[in-house]
């Protein structure tokens, strides 16, 4: 087998790595170049998040990533990374106003994006149109916690469940979706004991971002870990310095 080849990472193939204790990596990613890149190093899983508002497209906020690029990049990703599991963030509005919209979009990132899951900011009320678009054969990752599409109602992006009341609803919106069809779970901005109760009762793979170190699988925007953001999160510990390798190379 040579480097720029390995056997295809499915659903399953994350399934069978979180039954065996096995972590998996996800990162962001945009393009297709760098999918290639980020396949031969063995990354698992990439995520074509709403963060391409920012860091792609420029924009101050992720609710602004337009659903028409977001499933060019998503198609590109896979394109450039075919034996990679790829994750489609739908954006803000895409899913949220009506659920036959939701699932036309959704099976649009599918057939036109290329996407294996697609993912949805999502507490137990949205239980209905997880288990119609997992009825319809849209995988789906419903992602709990801290959510970033909602910081205009929170006024600003906040950690979540940090009191024993929005603990409970947390892990009670996580067994919901589950319960609905949802195939993985992500949780964001949690205290590190909450990620590890959600795990625990989880049977579905789990995926963590600033949540501690117990989840299954673990995601970071790439430009954060290349050190191409000026302030990343305080989560996310830069593994090179790529900014200031392109700002020297183009001086």
């Amino acid at each position: 087998m040579t480097r720029t080849e390995r056997d295809p990472v499915t659903i399953k193939v994350i399934r069978r790595m979180a039954a065996r204790g096995e972590p998996f990596a996800c990162l962001t990613c945009y393009d297709a170049t760098t999918a290639r890149w980020l396949e031969r190093a063995g990354v698992h899983v990439l995520l074509v998040g709403d963060t391409a508002a920012e860091v792609i497209l420029g924009f101050k906020r992720t609710i602004d990533m337009p659903l028409e690029i977001a499933i060019s990049l998503t198609a590109a990703v896979k394109r450039g990374a075919p034996n990679t599991l790829v994750m489609a963030d739908m954006p803000f509005m895409s899913y949220q106003a009506d659920e036959a919209e939701a699932i036309r979009n959704a099976g649009r990132f599918m057939t036109q994006g290329l996407a294996d899951v697609v993912k949805i900011e999502a507490d137990a009320s949205f239980a209905p149109l997880v288990a119609k678009m997992t009825r319809a054969g849209v995988p789906v990752c419903a992602h709990v916690g801290s959510k970033p599409q909602q910081a205009g109602v929170t006024g600003g992006y906040t950690g979540a469940g940090r009191t024993d009341e929005a603990a409970a609803q947390i892990l009670h919106d996580a067994h919901t979706l589950e319960q609905a069809g949802a195939v993985m779970l992500l949780v964001e901005a949690v205290p590190a004991p909450l990620a590890q109760r959600l795990v625990a009762a989880s049977k579905v793979p789990v995926i963590g971002i600033g949540a501690g170190e117990s989840t299954h699988g673990q995601v970071l925007v790439l430009q954060d870990l290349m050190g191409m953001t000026d302030t990343p999160p305080v989560f996310a510990t830069p593994m090179a310095q790529l900014g200031r390798v392109i700002e020297e190379t183009a001086a």
